[in-house]
Protein backbone atom coordinates (compact mmCIF):
# COMPACT_ATOMS: atom_id res chain seq x y z
CA UNK A 1 0.00 0.00 0.00
CA UNK A 2 1.18 3.49 -0.04
CA UNK A 3 0.97 5.44 2.78
CA UNK A 4 1.40 8.98 4.36
CA UNK A 5 1.90 9.50 7.86
CA UNK A 6 1.18 13.08 9.28
CA UNK A 7 3.88 13.79 12.23
CA UNK A 8 5.41 10.95 10.75
CA UNK A 9 8.76 12.62 12.86
CA UNK A 10 6.94 12.49 15.94
CA UNK A 11 7.45 10.02 18.86
CA UNK A 12 4.52 7.27 17.28
CA UNK A 13 5.25 8.41 13.79
CA UNK A 14 8.57 7.39 13.45
CA UNK A 15 7.79 4.22 14.86
CA UNK A 16 5.13 3.76 13.03
CA UNK A 17 7.16 4.62 9.85
CA UNK A 18 9.75 1.67 10.71
CA UNK A 19 6.81 -0.65 11.36
CA UNK A 20 5.17 -0.23 7.93
CA UNK A 21 8.23 0.31 5.75
CA UNK A 22 9.10 -3.14 7.51
CA UNK A 23 5.95 -4.34 5.80
CA UNK A 24 6.78 -3.56 2.70
CA UNK A 25 4.25 -0.37 2.33
CA UNK A 26 5.70 2.38 0.29
CA UNK A 27 5.14 5.34 3.34
CA UNK A 28 5.45 8.97 2.67
CA UNK A 29 5.91 11.03 5.58
CA UNK A 30 4.66 14.72 6.30
CA UNK A 31 5.79 16.73 9.18
CA UNK A 32 6.58 20.68 10.02
CA UNK A 33 10.51 19.84 9.94
CA UNK A 34 12.73 20.37 7.10
CA UNK A 35 14.45 16.87 6.07
CA UNK A 36 16.42 15.32 3.17
CA UNK A 37 14.59 12.27 2.59
CA UNK A 38 12.86 11.54 -0.79
CA UNK A 39 9.46 10.77 0.67
CA UNK A 40 9.24 13.51 2.81
CA UNK A 41 6.85 16.47 2.98
CA UNK A 42 7.34 19.79 5.10
CA UNK A 43 3.78 20.55 5.95
CA UNK A 44 1.63 22.73 8.57
CA UNK A 45 -1.55 20.25 8.98
CA UNK A 46 -3.18 23.20 10.22
CA UNK A 47 -2.90 25.06 6.28
CA UNK A 48 -4.99 23.45 3.58
CA UNK A 49 -2.93 24.89 1.04
CA UNK A 50 0.25 22.72 2.21
CA UNK A 51 -1.72 19.70 2.87
CA UNK A 52 -3.55 20.13 -0.84
CA UNK A 53 -0.26 20.61 -2.34
CA UNK A 54 0.97 16.66 -1.42
CA UNK A 55 -2.34 15.22 -2.52
CA UNK A 56 -2.53 16.79 -5.89
CA UNK A 57 1.34 15.38 -6.30
CA UNK A 58 1.07 12.05 -4.61
CA UNK A 59 -2.10 9.37 -4.19
CA UNK A 60 -2.69 7.37 -1.23
CA UNK A 61 -4.30 4.41 -0.19
CA UNK A 62 -4.30 5.28 3.62
CA UNK A 63 -3.33 8.37 5.71
CA UNK A 64 -2.67 7.82 9.35
CA UNK A 65 -3.63 11.36 10.59
CA UNK A 66 -0.90 11.73 13.61
CA UNK A 67 0.35 15.02 13.36
CA UNK A 68 -0.90 17.15 16.36
CA UNK A 69 -0.11 19.44 19.60
CA UNK A 70 0.26 16.92 22.50
CA UNK A 71 -0.64 16.55 26.15
CA UNK A 72 -2.85 18.90 28.67
CA UNK A 73 -0.49 21.21 30.08
CA UNK A 74 0.90 22.08 26.50
CA UNK A 75 -2.29 22.26 25.06
CA UNK A 76 -2.62 25.40 27.96
CA UNK A 77 0.40 26.94 27.30
CA UNK A 78 0.11 26.84 23.53
CA UNK A 79 -3.45 26.87 23.08
CA UNK A 80 -3.08 28.59 19.33
CA UNK A 81 -1.12 25.86 17.95
CA UNK A 82 -3.36 23.28 20.10
CA UNK A 83 -6.48 23.94 18.35
CA UNK A 84 -5.25 25.32 14.75
CA UNK A 85 -3.18 21.93 14.47
CA UNK A 86 -5.68 19.67 16.34
CA UNK A 87 -9.38 20.69 15.14
CA UNK A 88 -8.75 22.70 12.20
CA UNK A 89 -5.48 20.58 10.76
CA UNK A 90 -8.13 17.57 11.18
CA UNK A 91 -10.95 19.56 9.82
CA UNK A 92 -8.73 20.18 6.48
CA UNK A 93 -7.85 16.27 6.17
CA UNK A 94 -11.32 15.57 6.24
CA UNK A 95 -11.76 17.86 3.46
CA UNK A 96 -9.15 15.98 1.52
CA UNK A 97 -10.52 12.55 2.36
CA UNK A 98 -13.59 13.96 0.92
CA UNK A 99 -11.99 14.74 -1.88
CA UNK A 100 -9.65 12.19 -2.67
CA UNK A 101 -10.99 9.09 -1.28
CA UNK A 102 -8.60 7.81 0.81
CA UNK A 103 -9.17 5.82 4.25
CA UNK A 104 -7.78 7.64 7.51
CA UNK A 105 -6.35 6.08 10.95
CA UNK A 106 -6.68 9.24 13.43
CA UNK A 107 -4.38 8.63 16.76
CA UNK A 108 -7.17 9.85 19.11
CA UNK A 109 -6.39 9.84 23.13
CA UNK A 110 -7.38 8.44 26.20
CA UNK A 111 -8.34 11.74 27.97
CA UNK A 112 -11.12 11.83 25.82
CA UNK A 113 -12.77 9.52 28.93
CA UNK A 114 -12.75 12.33 31.08
CA UNK A 115 -13.03 11.19 34.92
CA UNK A 116 -15.38 8.16 33.95
CA UNK A 117 -14.94 5.90 36.78
CA UNK A 118 -15.69 2.29 35.72
CA UNK A 119 -13.94 0.23 32.56
CA UNK A 120 -13.31 2.10 29.71
CA UNK A 121 -15.11 0.68 26.75
CA UNK A 122 -15.14 2.14 23.41
CA UNK A 123 -18.90 2.95 23.11
CA UNK A 124 -19.63 4.62 26.24
CA UNK A 125 -19.68 8.24 24.52
CA UNK A 126 -22.96 6.46 23.13
CA UNK A 127 -24.60 5.88 26.46
CA UNK A 128 -23.25 8.36 28.63
CA UNK A 129 -22.07 11.84 28.56
CA UNK A 130 -18.46 12.57 29.38
CA UNK A 131 -16.96 15.68 30.27
CA UNK A 132 -13.51 15.98 29.38
CA UNK A 133 -10.80 18.18 31.62
CA UNK A 134 -8.65 19.88 29.45
CA UNK A 135 -8.10 21.60 26.42
CA UNK A 136 -5.98 18.97 24.59
CA UNK A 137 -8.80 16.02 25.70
CA UNK A 138 -11.78 18.21 24.40
CA UNK A 139 -9.78 19.22 20.76
CA UNK A 140 -9.21 15.34 20.32
CA UNK A 141 -12.93 15.02 21.06
CA UNK A 142 -13.81 17.55 18.94
CA UNK A 143 -11.75 15.78 16.37
CA UNK A 144 -13.63 12.51 16.58
CA UNK A 145 -16.62 14.28 16.21
CA UNK A 146 -15.76 15.98 12.82
CA UNK A 147 -14.85 12.25 11.98
CA UNK A 148 -18.42 11.02 13.06
CA UNK A 149 -19.72 13.94 11.10
CA UNK A 150 -17.97 13.29 7.22
CA UNK A 151 -18.88 9.63 7.88
CA UNK A 152 -22.36 10.68 8.01
CA UNK A 153 -22.46 13.08 5.64
CA UNK A 154 -19.71 11.81 2.82
CA UNK A 155 -19.66 7.86 3.33
CA UNK A 156 -15.53 8.76 4.93
CA UNK A 157 -13.66 5.85 6.12
CA UNK A 158 -12.24 6.04 9.12
CA UNK A 159 -10.79 4.63 12.02
CA UNK A 160 -10.35 6.06 15.61
CA UNK A 161 -7.44 4.71 17.85
CA UNK A 162 -7.53 6.00 21.74
CA UNK A 163 -4.15 5.50 22.58
CA UNK A 164 -3.20 4.97 26.84
CA UNK A 165 -0.03 6.51 27.52
CA UNK A 166 2.54 5.36 24.89
CA UNK A 167 6.36 5.26 26.08
CA UNK A 168 9.60 4.02 24.94
CA UNK A 169 12.87 5.17 23.53
CA UNK A 170 12.19 8.36 20.67
CA UNK A 171 10.19 10.62 23.60
CA UNK A 172 12.75 13.19 23.83
CA UNK A 173 12.11 15.21 27.32
CA UNK A 174 10.29 18.18 27.50
CA UNK A 175 7.99 18.98 30.57
CA UNK A 176 4.99 18.57 28.73
CA UNK A 177 5.72 15.11 27.52
CA UNK A 178 4.44 11.69 29.38
CA UNK A 179 5.46 11.05 33.22
CA UNK A 180 7.54 8.21 32.55
CA UNK A 181 9.88 10.58 30.39
CA UNK A 182 10.18 13.63 33.08
CA UNK A 183 10.75 10.94 36.06
CA UNK A 184 13.30 9.21 34.03
CA UNK A 185 15.21 12.05 32.92
CA UNK A 186 14.75 14.23 36.00
CA UNK A 187 15.93 10.76 37.77
CA UNK A 188 18.92 10.56 35.75
CA UNK A 189 19.68 14.04 35.99
CA UNK A 190 18.70 13.73 39.90
CA UNK A 191 16.67 16.50 39.80
CA UNK A 192 13.10 16.73 41.65
CA UNK A 193 10.00 15.59 40.60
CA UNK A 194 6.32 15.19 41.44
CA UNK A 195 4.45 11.95 41.79
CA UNK A 196 0.86 12.05 42.19
CA UNK A 197 -0.21 8.71 44.28
CA UNK A 198 -4.23 9.18 42.94
CA UNK A 199 -3.95 8.62 39.77
CA UNK A 200 -3.57 4.89 37.82
CA UNK A 201 -2.64 4.99 34.38
CA UNK A 202 -2.24 1.45 31.53
CA UNK A 203 0.94 2.67 29.89
CA UNK A 204 1.98 0.72 26.63
CA UNK A 205 5.12 0.62 25.09
CA UNK A 206 5.90 2.21 21.79
CA UNK A 207 6.11 -0.94 19.98
CA UNK A 208 3.72 -2.39 20.74
CA UNK A 209 1.30 0.41 20.30
CA UNK A 210 2.70 0.93 16.84
CA UNK A 211 2.59 -3.06 16.24
CA UNK A 212 -1.66 -2.42 16.88
CA UNK A 213 -1.42 0.86 14.43
CA UNK A 214 0.16 -0.59 11.50
CA UNK A 215 -2.25 -4.09 12.01
CA UNK A 216 -5.52 -1.79 11.08
CA UNK A 217 -4.72 -1.72 7.55
CA UNK A 218 -4.75 -5.59 7.37
CA UNK A 219 -8.17 -5.51 8.85
CA UNK A 220 -9.85 -1.96 8.07
CA UNK A 221 -13.32 -1.31 9.69
CA UNK A 222 -14.17 1.88 8.75
CA UNK A 223 -16.05 3.66 11.52
CA UNK A 224 -14.95 1.36 14.58
CA UNK A 225 -12.78 2.36 17.67
CA UNK A 226 -10.02 0.79 19.63
CA UNK A 227 -8.51 1.46 22.76
CA UNK A 228 -4.36 0.89 22.58
CA UNK A 229 -3.58 0.23 25.88
CA UNK A 230 -0.69 -1.80 27.79
CA UNK A 231 -2.27 -4.68 30.08
CA UNK A 232 -0.78 -3.75 33.72
CA UNK A 233 -2.86 -0.94 35.90
CA UNK A 234 -0.29 1.05 37.74
CA UNK A 235 0.26 3.84 40.06
CA UNK A 236 2.66 6.74 39.31
CA UNK A 237 4.35 5.71 42.09
CA UNK A 238 4.74 2.07 40.96
CA UNK A 239 6.03 4.05 37.97
CA UNK A 240 8.74 6.30 39.84
CA UNK A 241 9.75 3.61 41.76
CA UNK A 242 10.49 1.06 39.21
CA UNK A 243 13.04 3.84 37.66
CA UNK A 244 14.32 4.84 41.09
CA UNK A 245 15.09 0.45 41.31
CA UNK A 246 16.85 0.51 38.11
CA UNK A 247 19.04 3.09 38.64
CA UNK A 248 19.74 2.70 42.14
CA UNK A 249 18.45 5.62 44.04
CA UNK A 250 16.28 6.73 46.59
CA UNK A 251 12.95 9.10 46.75
CA UNK A 252 14.73 11.61 48.87
CA UNK A 253 14.06 13.94 45.94
CA UNK A 254 10.51 13.11 45.41
CA UNK A 255 7.84 15.21 45.97
CA UNK A 256 4.54 13.74 46.61
CA UNK A 257 1.08 14.98 46.19
CA UNK A 258 -2.41 13.35 46.44
CA UNK A 259 -3.45 14.79 42.72
CA UNK A 260 -3.19 16.23 39.76
CA UNK A 261 -5.89 18.58 39.01
CA UNK A 262 -7.60 18.40 35.53
CA UNK A 263 -6.38 15.31 34.31
CA UNK A 264 -7.83 11.64 34.19
CA UNK A 265 -7.70 9.66 37.89
CA UNK A 266 -8.12 6.64 36.73
CA UNK A 267 -7.85 5.15 33.34
CA UNK A 268 -9.44 1.53 33.56
CA UNK A 269 -9.17 0.69 29.46
CA UNK A 270 -10.84 -2.63 27.76
CA UNK A 271 -8.77 -3.74 24.64
CA UNK A 272 -11.18 -6.64 24.22
CA UNK A 273 -11.78 -5.28 20.46
CA UNK A 274 -8.38 -4.41 19.65
CA UNK A 275 -7.32 -8.00 20.82
CA UNK A 276 -9.98 -9.83 18.52
CA UNK A 277 -9.69 -7.50 15.21
CA UNK A 278 -5.94 -5.95 15.23
CA UNK A 279 -4.43 -8.75 16.68
CA UNK A 280 -3.16 -6.67 19.48
CA UNK A 281 -0.99 -8.33 21.56
CA UNK A 282 1.38 -5.91 24.36
CA UNK A 283 4.38 -8.50 25.31
CA UNK A 284 7.00 -5.47 26.44
CA UNK A 285 6.16 -5.15 30.40
CA UNK A 286 6.96 -2.12 32.50
CA UNK A 287 9.87 -4.31 34.31
CA UNK A 288 11.49 -4.35 30.71
CA UNK A 289 9.76 -1.22 29.11
CA UNK A 290 11.19 0.91 31.81
CA UNK A 291 14.97 0.28 31.77
CA UNK A 292 14.87 -0.01 27.87
CA UNK A 293 13.74 3.69 27.96
CA UNK A 294 16.23 4.60 30.54
CA UNK A 295 19.00 3.59 28.71
CA UNK A 296 17.94 4.92 25.53
CA UNK A 297 17.51 8.36 26.82
CA UNK A 298 21.19 8.27 29.03
CA UNK A 299 22.38 7.71 25.56
CA UNK A 300 20.57 10.22 23.60
CA UNK A 301 21.32 12.95 26.43
CA UNK A 302 24.56 11.24 26.97
CA UNK A 303 24.46 11.22 30.70
CA UNK A 304 26.14 9.19 33.04
CA UNK A 305 24.09 7.72 35.97
CA UNK A 306 26.96 10.32 38.03
CA UNK A 307 26.42 13.09 36.66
Amino acid sequence: MKVLVTGGKGVVGSSLVKQLEGRGHEVWVCDLKHSHESRYYRCDVGKYRQLLEIFRKQHFDYVYHLAAEYGRWNGEAFYEDLWISNAVGTKNMLRLQQKYGFRMIFTSSSEVYGNYDGRMFENIMDVREIKQLNDYAISKWVNELQILNSQAMFGSETVRLRLFNTYGPGEFYTPYRSAISIFAYHAIKNLPYTVYLNHQRSSVYIDDCCAALANVMDNFKAGEIYNIAGTELHTMKDISDLILDYLKKNDRQIIYEQEEKFTTAIKLPDTTKAVCDLGFNPIISLQEGIPRTIEWMRKYYDINYGS
